[in-house]
């Protein structure tokens, strides 16, 4: 009887230690992982319009995106300037994947219409974004695509109707794109753009 209390004792302080060994791990863990995360500062936006500038995007994107702003700062905007410029930074900041944290870090989604993200979003996730490894702690070696020059095909206005949203000047963009390395040229280099109103500001509705 005694021996079976002993190790009936010693079973229990073990047990114990490990709950303990194992709680300040996890606790330690959850605590670094805090402390290591970045928080990532927004250096610049467009208030008006609801865009902001992360300092983490690429020096190209920056450069677009002070020009996006000049065009929208005008007394009278330029709307077919701005609908090709909001094209041109949407396709950079989407198909370019080399600067994204993780598959989760979705491009353009400044630009899509808001009753269409959340499915954006999931759909990005399972298709182009679906390979793309964590970069969180900045020490990724995956090889991943850049886009380099952007060309605005063509753009006009037609209607377009999305649920019982109508827009009868909605702006139809069609963008031609390359990559900065020619192992992906046989990515996606072409699509229609189509973006609606939402009050003063053009939203990308649909993507072909």
């Amino acid at each position: 009887m005694k021996l079976k209390k002993k190790v009936k004792r010693r079973l229990i302080i073990l047990i114990m230690l490990l709950l303990v060994a194992v709680g300040g791990f996890l606790a330690y863990k959850y605590l670094y992982n805090k402390n290591d995360t970045k928080e990532v500062k927004v250096v610049d936006n467009i208030k008006k319009y609801g865009y902001t500038l992360k300092e983490t995007k690429p020096e190209k994107y920056k450069k677009m995106f002070a020009e996006l702003k000049e065009i929208l700062n005008q007394d009278k905007v330029d709307e077919e300037a701005y609908a090709k410029q909001i094209s041109k930074m949407f396709i950079y900041d989407f198909y370019s994947l080399n600067d994204k944290a993780a598959k989760t870090d979705i491009g353009g989604v400044d630009f899509v219409y808001s009753e269409t993200l959340e499915n954006f979003l999931e759909n990005a996730q399972n298709t182009y974004y679906k390979y793309v490894e964590s970069n969180i702690y900045e020490n990724r070696k995956q090889k991943l695509p850049v886009v380099s020059n952007i060309e605005v095909k063509s753009i006009e206005q037609k209607t377009f109707t999305y649920n019982d949203k109508t827009d009868e000047k909605a702006y139809y963009v069609e963008v031609e794109w390359s990559y900065s390395d020619e192992s992906y040229s046989d990515y996606q280099t072409t699509a229609t753009l189509i973006f609606i109103h939402d009050d003063i500001k053009l939203c990308l509705v649909e993507l072909d």
